[in-house]
């Protein structure tokens, strides 16, 4: 849309600048750019939101609250899948895609070895994470 098809488009609705503005939801400053076509010499393009809007009006929609209840479908159908793939069992996708660790996709439990060595290495080491965990040596705790 062009500036001149907007001020026409006002003009055949019979509208001034502020009642266009406020059927729109603008400023009536807004809408003279979007006539003029330019704002402190750049242009100024009408955004597609604002066409949408002026078709509605022409065709005597001037606000919208959603579907009617008697247009909304009694149950959602499946959800398409965006990249156009067939659907698939959980078992064949890849673990990172499922969101599991790998080994929680292959249906075993995490184990916490990991957890323990780090526990086991840390006592060996003398120090400990509740007593102050400034990494003092328990022998050295006992000197002061």
């Amino acid at each position: 849309m062009k500036p001149k098809d907007f001020k026409r488009w006002r003009k055949t609705l019979g509208l001034s600048q502020k009642a266009a503005a406020e059927a729109l939801g603008l400023k009536r400053r807004v809408v003279q750019y979007y006539e003029k076509g330019e704002r402190d010499g750049k242009d100024v393009g009408i955004p597609k939101a604002v066409r949408l809007a002026c078709y509605a009006l022409t065709e005597g929609v001037s606000d919208y609250h959603g579907p009617r209840e008697s247009e909304r479908p009694a149950e959602p159908g499946p959800r398409p899948l965006t990249n156009g793939a067939a659907h698939k069992e959980h078992d064949d996708a890849p673990a990172e895609l499922s969101g599991l660790r790998p080994e929680e996709a292959n249906g075993k439990k995490p184990s916490k070895i990991k957890k323990e060595k780090s526990k086991d290495k840390s006592r060996e080491k003398g120090k400990t994470k509740d007593r102050g965990g400034k990494g003092e040596s328990a022998a050295a705790r006992e000197e002061h």
